[in-house]
């Protein structure tokens, strides 16, 4: 209920009362001609100063955010929840009880209504019925733009709606001044999409939503009458924040209006009165922790465009203006998420690892060429919900666990990582068929002093000595995983060149001491070809695609399209890529990647992978690299086609060195091979190009040397010797690495 009015309150509206009724009197007496000349003069020097917010509205707006196909609502973000709609998708009884309700002279008069205001005095000094306010549809438009105006200092907000003379008499200026340059109808729709229907609700779009769970064109007589009697006290009169009966009473009000202006006849008014209130209260969604209603998931997604979003200068140029303009633009954001390919990369993250469980599986897909970003997905809630003692990130976490940033470094992919040494070493010229016998230890430049040294100096070991030491070239050295082939090779390149080629892919280091290796000592980070440095599922898809892309890089893209509230298009949401390889070195590339997935390179060099069950699943030409990390702690696959690169890293967020385990691995490979699936169905099957023959060289294998018998504790991997496992890294290799950054 409204609180009394103090007896101060009552003087000053008497006090007001007496100023404009004098106005009001001494206007009527003068002649009817004499009086439009007046206004007519009066608006035209008011048009002059008219606020740029009252003759283009820059109200706020609620923005939408759509997957890749346009239509399916991922979330809305909002300060105001409110949309503009046209006329012509507002119902005509919505239009006529508006009118009804709040000025049924709207249409006659010409922007202030001196009856209405002298009625209102009246009726307010001898404090008869409902205090009345006497404005216009329009002088109300007036006050609703100036009050909410985001250009306006707060100071002048507030004083849009002081109860002063000087600003009454400033909105009948500014109203008559609208009349003279707009239609009615344009007042009226301008009015419909700014009023305040209680409950949150700006607007008669958002009003139709919250109340009704439909669009403004759908609503019927009662509904639209009910809506139409908020708008003088909306917090009072609403059916779901306020008094229930007094938003009844109010409705039969709007009826007998309308009744009484011909809007519609007695019996309709009498019919719609009848009518019980069915409400279907509708609240939008707000920001990335508010996605659609069993798709928590999306969240991820929802919070990487939030941050990209905020880095486009086209939105604002500072943070605080990009963040303000995705809550009060209005905009219609299409972006890169695909329902399916997420759905699927869901249901594979949460098939390994259970929301409870400490571990995860982060997985990300991109599109090669494009950059755009097809899904992000793992097993945790994107949620503030509280967790339980001692649980920081799960079930539920809003940090960015697939894209990284924040306090998320990522996680050491293992020989991945190889990849970035064949390309800088095909770059330097080195051909497919570079070979090297490599053994099962490799004593390398790199001094070390940890157990298992070679007199004073570092050397990885082989996972399986029996089934990867021996002569290799790239194809079987990337096929069976070979650590020492391809320290070897880094060796023969230079690690400052695999350095640098992680980081022209796209990859990023974000923990301080990957970043001081990169910057300071490249040329001695012997390691980093066996996937030492943290990364993510995200940056580490989208440095595949590049080759998948014959050497086009692309920035990650979660956009296709963005519109702004004045149904313009914004610049944004074209893929940025560069040329960053060589054709023919990334062709080279893949041919060698074709051979973990359990198929064959354009010249059959392929003798065995590690992820063979890929080609069965996918079904269609693929390639791709598994890594393991030291002792297991992460798992990791990632594969392409020339269609999508996906990849997948089974990790703890929150502890390093618990060790996820070797047996992981075969469900990470399954899992990131049914993504694929996922992404390319219905899409025609592509083969890569075959590289030239330049870069094949000569792929002669010398005879090869007996095979010794290895030891028990070299016997790591026992089984099918045409699939293995990829968990190998040298057990000194952390205390080496701890040496070497220490």
């Amino acid at each position: 209920m409204p609180s009394p009015r103090s007896p101060l309150s009552r003087l000053f509206t008497v006090l007001l009362a007496g100023v404009l009724a004098g106005l009001v009197v001494a206007l009527a007496a003068l002649p009817g001609n004499l009086v439009g000349g007046l206004v007519t003069k009066s608006a035209l020097r008011a048009y002059v100063d008219l606020p740029d917010a009252l003759r283009t509205p820059a109200q706020p707006q609620r923005s939408y955010l759509y997957a890749n196909d346009g239509k399916t609502l991922i979330t809305t973000f909002y300060d105001v929840n409110r949309t503009d709609v046209p006329l012509a998708e507002i119902a005509p009884v919505m239009r006529q009880a508006v009118v009804a309700a709040e000025d049924r002279r709207f249409y006659s008069h010409s922007g202030a209504d001196l009856r209405g205001i002298a009625r209102a005095l009246v009726a307010n000094v001898t404090g008869g019925g409902t205090e009345q306010g006497g404005s216009t549809l329009t002088m109300q438009y007036v006050r609703n733009v100036l009050k909410t105006d985001p250009t306006r200092t707060a100071e002048e907000r507030q004083a849009a709606t002081e109860q002063t003379v000087g600003r009454k008499l400033q909105e009948i200026r500014y109203a008559t001044a609208l009349e003279k340059t707009l239609s009615k109808d344009e007042i009226l729709n301008r009015y419909l999409n700014i009023a305040y229907f209680g409950s949150g609700a700006y607007g008669v779009a958002a009003a139709a939503q919250r109340y009704f769970g439909k669009a403004p064109a759908d609503l019927t007589l009662g509904e639209a009458a009910l809506l139409a009697g908020l708008v003088q006290s909306p917090d009072e009169y609403s059916p779901i924040d306020g008094d229930k009966e007094k938003a009844l009473a109010r409705r039969a009000y709007v009826l007998d209006s309308m009744a009484d202006t011909g809007a519609i006849t007695a019996q309709q008014a009498a019919a719609a009165k009848a009518e019980k209130v069915t409400l279907h209260p509708t609240a939008q969604p707000n920001g990335c922790t508010a996605v659609a209603q069993g798709h928590d998931d999306w969240g991820f997604f929802c919070d990487y465009l939030r941050q990209w979003w905020l880095t486009q200068p086209a939105f604002g140029n500072t943070v605080k203006e990009r963040e303000q303009a995705l809550r009060r633009g209005g905009y219609r954001v299409v972006t890169t998420l695909d329902p399916q390919v997420q759905k699927t990369a869901q249901e594979q993250a949460t098939d390994v690892y259970g929301y409870n469980n400490k571990r995860a599986l982060p997985i990300a897909a991109v599109e090669p060429g494009t950059g755009r970003v097809l899904a992000m997905a793992v097993n945790r809630h994107y949620s503030l919900a509280d967790n339980p003692a001692g649980q920081a990130n799960r079930p539920n976490t809003v940090n960015p666990l697939i894209s990284g940033g924040a306090s998320v470094d990522g996680y050491q992919a293992g020989s991945t990582f190889k990849l970035f040494t064949m390309l800088a070493a095909l770059e330097a010229g080195k051909p497919l068929s570079t070979g090297f016998d490599a053994p099962a230890k490799l004593p390398t430049r790199y001094s070390s002093d940890a157990e298992g040294n070679c007199d004073g100096n570092w050397c990885p070991a082989n996972a399986n000595p029996e089934w990867m030491d021996g002569y290799r070239m790239m194809w079987d050295g990337f096929g069976r995983s070979v650590n020492t082939y391809f320290v070897w090779l880094a060796e023969q390149v230079g690690e400052d060149k695999v350095v640098e080629m992680a980081q022209r892919l796209g990859i990023t280091f974000r923990a301080d001491s990957d970043a001081a290796f990169a910057k300071n000592d490249a040329e001695n980070w012997g390691a980093f070809t066996l996937g030492v440095a943290a990364t993510t599922p995200l940056d580490l898809a989208n440095a595949y695609a590049t080759v998948a892309a014959e050497g086009t890089y692309c920035t990650p893209l979660p956009v296709v399209s963005v519109t702004a509230g004045n149904g313009e298009k914004v610049n944004v949401g074209q893929p940025s890529c560069k040329k960053v390889l060589d054709t023919d070195v990334a062709r080279a590339a893949t041919d060698a990647a074709r051979c973990p997935v359990g198929q064959q390179s354009a010249y059959g060099q392929c003798n065995g992978g590690t992820a063979t069950a890929v080609d069965r699943i996918v079904g269609r030409p693929v390639a791709g690299k598994t890594g393991s990390s030291e002792q297991n702690a992460t798992e990791t696959f990632v594969g392409f086609t020339p269609q999508v690169a996906v990849a997948g890293i089974a990790a703890n967020p929150d502890d390093s060195t618990d060790s996820v385990g070797a047996a992981v691995q075969a469900r990470v490979i399954d899992a990131v091979a049914r993504v694929i699936k996922t992404a390319v169905k219905g899409q025609p099957v592509k083969d890569f190009t075959a590289p030239s023959g330049e870069l094949v060289g000569n792929p002669q294998r010398p005879e090869p040397r007996p095979t010794p018998t290895p030891t028990p504790e070299e016997r790591q991997q026992p089984g099918d010797p045409r699939q293995q496992s990829d968990n190998g890294f040298p057990s000194d290799l952390r205390r080496w690495l701890q040496g070497r950054r220490g």
